[in-house]
């Protein structure tokens, strides 16, 4: 009976670990793009080191949309408390990076940090575009803790259209 419990047991170890690996592989799968690495530009000088602010150096999601429309590509970069000036957006071939600084808006200095979910620091995230565009005629804008970037297409990566004649 020992025997029995015991294979049971191991089964249904195994079972789990496999399931748990097979989740870990999907959310990579989907997400590893929009995992990014957040360095501190101070060395964590600034903020009292990392004991006291250990967000610095932290991996943190930036969830991105890319949305391909007929005559452009619409990159949204989700990036909360940030201001327009704090980006740097560069065009590469068909990545796009988004390079920026989150720094932190300490409420008191006397105050202790409890919980840290938040990221801060240097940031660069890396979008790989669908299509060719147009480099020189690129649009950002920044509004509510969303980076929009607009990248009209190359001609050739244009869709066409033909009216089909019917005899």
């Amino acid at each position: 009976m020992t025997t029995n419990l015991t294979q049971a047991l191991r089964h249904g170890a195994e079972h789990a670990l496999e399931s748990m690996a097979e989740g870990w592989r999907e959310l990579r799968s989907r997400a590893g793009g929009a995992l990014t690495r957040f360095r501190s530009v101070d060395g964590g000088k600034e903020h009292g080191g990392s004991a006291d602010f250990p967000a610095i150096g932290r991996w943190a999601f930036m969830a991105a949309d890319v949305i391909e429309e007929d005559d452009r590509v619409v990159v949204r970069l989700e990036a909360p408390g940030m201001r327009r000036e704090d980006f740097t957006v560069e065009l590469q071939g068909a990545m796009l990076s988004v390079r920026g600084e989150k720094r932190v808006d300490r409420e008191s200095k006397s105050a202790g940090y409890r919980v840290v979910e938040c990221a801060y620091g240097a940031f660069r995230r890396d979008v790989p575009l669908p299509v060719a565009v147009l480099a020189d005629k690129v649009t950002a804008s920044y509004r509510d803790g969303v980076l929009r970037v607009t990248l009209p297409k190359a001609e050739g990566a244009r869709p066409r259209r033909w009216a089909v004649e019917v005899k």
